[in-house]
């Protein structure tokens, strides 16, 4: 009887996946061949969600696969790890892929943000994962790293709203220097 135990090995992670509040995948990232077609992965899904919608508990057991999940508003966030994984290490990626991506989008974590902003959480599922193997469990420096990566990339790469918020910083600033020259102006035509 095959109880999924192995030779150790730096693949902890099976998958990473976010899914909205009916089951729906919004961002997957699946690391070996436990579900190697999109049919497989998806009916993996909407198992997964059925067993972890209305359970209290942070942790599960599904064939043989140790996941861990934290949900929030309309979201749930799944950490898909071996059988024999250390519950306390995928408790850390999980941790730091919601607390990260709760960062980086500013606290506005819902599927709308999410959908929005899915570049910057799939640099976040890139910083904390590699191939399966845990990169980075570190909140502050995923945060840091990605908030690096955005900053290079090329107009082109980057997305409309991204775009726009930086116009709207540069402009607000534009205006405040605008309003200081008005107002020093002005002072000087009155004394």
């Amino acid at each position: 009887m095959d109880l999924g135990l192995h030779e150790p090995s730096l693949r902890s992670l099976k998958a990473l996946l976010i899914l909205d509040h009916d089951g729906e995948r919004i961002l997957g990232k699946y690391y070996d061949t436990s579900f190697p077609t999109l049919r497989d992965q998806r009916k993996f899904e909407k198992r997964l969600f059925s067993k972890t919608v209305k359970a209290n508990s942070e942790i599960i057991l599904l064939d043989g696969i140790t996941i861990l999940y934290k949900s929030n508003i309309d979201l749930f966030f799944y950490v898909v790890g071996r059988i024999n994984e250390n519950e306390l290490v995928l408790l850390s990626v999980l941790n730091c892929l919601f607390e990260s991506i709760n960062s980086v989008l500013k606290k506005n974590l819902d599927r709308k943000t999410v959908m929005e902003c899915l570049h910057l959480v799939l640099m976040i599922f890139d910083e904390i994962c590699e191939e399966g193997v845990i990169m980075e469990d570190d909140v502050d420096t995923v945060v840091k790293r990605v908030g690096q990566r955005t900053d290079d990339l090329s107009l082109s790469d980057q997305t409309v709203a991204h775009v726009q918020a930086k116009l709207e910083a540069k402009y607000a600033s534009t205006a405040a220097v605008l309003q200081t020259a008005k107002d020093q102006f002005k002072w000087s035509i009155l004394k």
